[in-house]
């Protein structure tokens, strides 16, 4: 993804119906499932409670419903914890220029 234009944002919504903003960090395709990582993005009417929650990378796999693209929540910590890895090693991977 080129970063020509800045950051790609996405608005979803959680089991509770609150809103959250992701920024797209990375994509990848593991087991013949693409994953896609986010991070959460600060948003101006966050509250100091909602800064010290965990802000880590968010990782969510895209799915098809209905011939319709969807994100959904990993099934499993072993399926989070197998991908989590794989972007890690991405990502450091490209910071060290090894792309």
């Amino acid at each position: 993804m080129s970063e020509d234009f800045g950051p790609t944002f996405i608005t979803v919504t959680d089991e509770d119906g609150k809103e959250i903003v992701l920024e797209f960090v990375d994509a990848l395709e593991y087991n013949g499932v693409l994953y896609q990582a986010f991070f959460p993005a600060e948003t101006e009417d966050e509250s100091e409670e909602a800064s010290e929650e965990d802000t880590g990378l968010v990782i969510l796999k895209v799915i098809e419903e209905n011939g319709e693209e969807l994100l959904s929540t990993l099934d499993s910590d072993e399926e989070l914890d197998a991908v989590y890895e794989r972007f890690m090693e991405a990502l450091f991977s490209e910071e060290d220029g090894e792309e």
